[in-house]
């Protein structure tokens, strides 16, 4: 039973996935450009490997271990900072992101999942009215603008503490100072070095 739970939640995950499409009037002809390619990505604390597949009219969830045009194997911590392309080179060579395969192809299904909008509040007017689903969705945006503000303090009061009072990472002003530091030790040995060349010519 537990060997089938995986399937289940991907089935579910797929069903979901084409009522949010099947909401987005623009979703299906930019997804005819990513018809026929596939992405994997593996969260290293699960240990699941989920690919998905575009078709014309629909993304597909499974899993299996051929092949596919793009795989990426991360943790739940490297995901968050995954989604700013300027993180990606650091990522990897701190071994924490490792890339399988045509990188631009993970980058189209990204940026068509960033491009999605869903007509929430046309579904929901189905059910509740056209007043109280609008009255629903400025509270929704209300709501995710206050979660959006708080996760950003959250973060920058993180940083502080680890930097100011814990002192566990250094200031970008001190890292600059390090540099700089290294830069001119490194010209004075250069110097060191080539007098002593010149000594022992």
């Amino acid at each position: 039973m537990l060997q089938l739970l995986p399937q289940m939640v991907l089935a579910l995950a797929e069903k979901a996935l084409a009522d949010i499409l099947a909401m987005d009037v623009d979703a299906k002809p930019r997804l005819k450009r990513l018809a026929g390619k596939q992405f994997a990505f593996q969260l290293q604390e699960l240990k699941l490997r989920v690919v998905l597949t575009a078709t014309d009219s629909a993304i597909l969830l499974n899993q299996h271990q051929e092949p596919v045009d793009c795989a990426i194997q991360t943790d739940l911590a490297s995901l968050k900072r995954l989604r700013d392309p300027n993180q990606l080179t650091q990522l990897i060579k701190q071994d924490a992101v490792q890339i399988e395969g045509d990188l631009q192809v993970a980058q189209q299904f990204s940026h068509f999942f960033q491009q999605l909008h869903p007509d929430w509040s046309g579904k929901l007017a189905s059910y509740i009215g056209d007043g109280m689903a609008h009255k629903v969705e400025i509270s929704v945006k209300q709501l995710a603008q206050v979660i959006a503000s708080k996760a950003q303090q959250l973060d920058q009061l993180t940083t502080e503490l680890l930097q100011d009072e814990l002192q566990l990472t250094p200031h970008p002003l001190e890292v600059e100072q390090f540099n700089a530091s290294v830069s001119r030790l490194q010209a004075r040995l250069d110097r060191l070095q080539q007098q002593l060349i010149s000594l022992q010519e």
